[in-house]
């Protein structure tokens, strides 16, 4: 039988973050991503890259939408409706010029494999689902901050074509990103729920980084 850790006993965020720092770093190291922040792309090599997300994103917020939350006690205050970013995608693809992105931005080989792993994740698949949805909108809410100063920045990107990193219901991203750790340590989580969070994080950096390589041919 496998005990539970509560708040009190184990810092579930830090964790999390610590163990997935090298794969982390990995990722965001990509030459795609740091051509794309050392302003070495184009406006569209960074339409081409929400194009991907666009797919990616649909299957996410389809998965979130999935779960049973109730597997998981403390999982709803997680998955935030604040959140969703599918509708800030389109919008900001069609002030790109790419209304049309389904058929002019059809998914890579690498989205596809990221796409089929977030829609195999079924209702009972809380602590799986959890993991992407971390990394991806505290991603977001973190170095997605970054990217969007500097692709505005170095390609004259409008307000109207970054609207995917404004979180308008959102008051304060330092504390809501505190408050959203906050609430992952509040989980009643087993060892093995812990352990297939790091399992599932690291598959989501992967998939990430295979996408990053993947946009650079």
């Amino acid at each position: 039988m496998t005990s539970t850790l509560t708040e009190a006993d184990f810092d579930l965020a830090a964790f999390i973050r610590a163990s997935s720092s090298e794969q982390h770093r990995g990722t965001e190291q990509r030459s795609f991503i740091t051509d794309l922040m050392g302003g070495k792309l184009s406006l569209a090599d960074y339409t081409r890259y929400l194009a991907q997300y666009g797919w990616l994103y649909e299957v996410l917020e389809e998965a979130v939408l999935r779960v049973n939350l109730d597997s998981v006690p403390g999982l709803s205050a997680l998955f935030d409706p604040k959140l969703a970013r599918m509708a800030s995608i389109e919008s900001d693809l069609v002030a790109l010029g790419a209304a049309d992105w389904r058929e002019s931005h059809t998914p890579l080989a690498a989205t596809v494999a990221y796409a089929e792993h977030l829609k195999s994740l079924g209702e009972a698949d809380g602590v799986r689902v959890l993991a992407h949805h971390y990394t991806r909108y505290l991603g977001d809410l973190s170095g997605g901050q970054a990217i969007s100063a500097l692709v505005a920045r170095h390609y004259a990107a409008t307000p109207e074509q970054l609207s995917f990193y404004r979180f308008e219901s959102i008051d304060s991203v330092v504390t809501y990103k505190r408050g959203y750790r906050e609430g992952m340590n509040a989980l009643a989580l087993s060892s093995d729920d812990i352990d297939l969070l790091v399992r599932e994080v690291d598959a989501s950096f992967t998939f990430n980084g295979s996408l990053f390589d993947a946009l650079l041919d």
